[in-house]
């Protein structure tokens, strides 16, 4: 991987990865700003943003946006985490131009129309209500919550019904000029692009972005504690998390590690003690996020009320396990798929422009490969061991329940189970 680098003269960082064997290409803005910056009466105005830069700007309506890159074969999309929002493309070598004048009109010039946004509203309130309908993500959403309570980062990226209807044009263009600066954002293409012509072009796009720094975001504190929802469902979902690791934190590679050897794949501890030897649970698995700031580490299982009191001290036991006897064979199954996972993604090219932009955002600088796998190497079965007594000793975890929970075990003896 060979990566580029240029910052135009308002701050803009833009960079490039060039896959000459590619006729196509992936181009895109990743902005330094997501859920986890939003004030509690921002709620949700992040996801919004993203939905309404697609709805029309001084010089294209929504269908013209619509047309203009399918017209050409291309594909044109959005997304919103806690800590970034990303807009960009899948565009053939030769309309690259075309995808990148589209974005910078997108991010500088939208019009937020009353109409669009009131329809828009409509749409997101309906998103909003398919994410309540599926507790396999409903749960991870209350688990954040119980893990920052008061705190934007355990507030929902969607929002609520309530926090939608709220929000207005003023309310986008005030938080767009806050967040969306130049030496907020990142320009990032990898596959059929020509680093020299993509600058020259970004120079002139996108202009008229304020230089400066961008809107401040609050930090997070893990808290732990308990968040228990109840409804008529077939199965009781659970996620539990411990206080995990920030993204420079030296454990970083080691909490990536302890998650795939817990419950990463089909030969897991988990998969197999839960799922193949017992029959405890369909879905069952291990998890490890990290945040610029904080982190968690912690376990996701789903199962019949009948199973629940079943599961949950083999979830326990197979956690506390891990501070005992992982094994130099786990540790080297588990590295092996980190580094596959890492070299598959190589081969696309909206996998690697992603890649670099968080990078960049992240530790300020490109992260080459061989690196990267060097860090994943150094971590042993020690460390993993290590881990899991850091984990283990540390806040009591956040858990959250979604289910029929009538006469199930309190979360106050699930914690106990863990230790606390």
């Amino acid at each position: 991987m060979s990566v580029q680098t240029s910052k135009l003269p308002n701050g803009m960082t833009v960079l490039t990865d060039h896959m000459p064997h590619l006729q196509t290409g992936s181009v895109g803005v990743w902005v330094d700003a997501g859920a986890r910056c939003e004030a509690p009466s921002q709620h949700g105005i992040s996801h919004m943003l993203e939905h309404m830069a697609f709805k029309g700007t001084e010089r294209r309506s929504a269908l013209r946006i619509a047309e203009e890159i399918e017209n050409a074969g291309g594909h044109l999309n959005a997304h919103t985490t806690h800590e970034t929002t990303a807009y960009y493309a899948r565009i053939l070598k030769d309309d690259m131009g075309l995808a990148l004048d589209i974005l910078a009109d997108i991010l500088q010039h939208s019009t937020f129309e009353a109409d669009e946004l009131a329809r828009e509203r409509d749409v997101i309130i309906q998103e909003i209500g398919q994410a309540l309908d599926t507790p396999d993500d409903l749960v991870f959403d209350e688990m954040l919550q119980a893990a920052y309570p008061d705190q934007a980062l355990g507030r929902s990226i969607l929002g609520t019904a309530g926090s939608v209807k709220a929000l207005g044009r003023e309310n986008l263009s005030g938080y767009m000029a806050s967040h969306y600066k130049a030496p907020n954002m990142v320009l990032a293409a990898a596959g059929a692009v020509d680093h020299e012509q993509l600058v020259d072009q970004a120079s002139g796009l996108f202009a008229t972005l304020q230089a400066g720094p961008g809107g401040p975001c609050g930090t997070a504190q893990f808290r732990g504690g308990n968040r228990r929802l109840t409804q008529d469902l077939e199965q009781v979902h659970l996620a539990l998390a411990f206080e995990g690791v920030p993204y420079g934190d030296p454990d970083y590679y080691a909490a990536q590690l302890f998650a795939g050897v817990l419950g990463g794949g089909m030969s897991s501890r988990l998969f197999q003690e839960v799922r193949e030897k017992r029959g405890l649970a369909y879905s069952v698995f291990g998890f490890s996020w990290s945040f610029n700031d904080t982190g968690l580490t912690g376990i996701y299982a789903g199962a019949a009320p009948e199973r629940f009191c079943d599961l949950v001290p083999v979830l326990a036991d197979e956690m506390a396990r891990m501070g005992v006897d992982v094994s130099d064979e786990e540790t080297d199954r588990a590295k092996a798929q980190v580094k596959a996972g890492l070299l598959m993604s190589l081969e696309s090219s909206s996998s690697r422009a992603e890649q670099i932009a968080r990078q960049q955002m992240i530790y300020g600088r490109i992260v080459p490969v061989e690196e990267i796998i060097a860090k994943v190497d150094a971590v042993d079965a020690k460390a993993l061991r290590r881990y899991a007594g850091r984990i283990l000793s540390g806040p009591a975890p956040a858990i959250a329940t979604v289910g029929a929970l009538d006469g199930l075990e309190k979360e106050d003896r699930i914690a106990a189970r863990f230790g606390h």
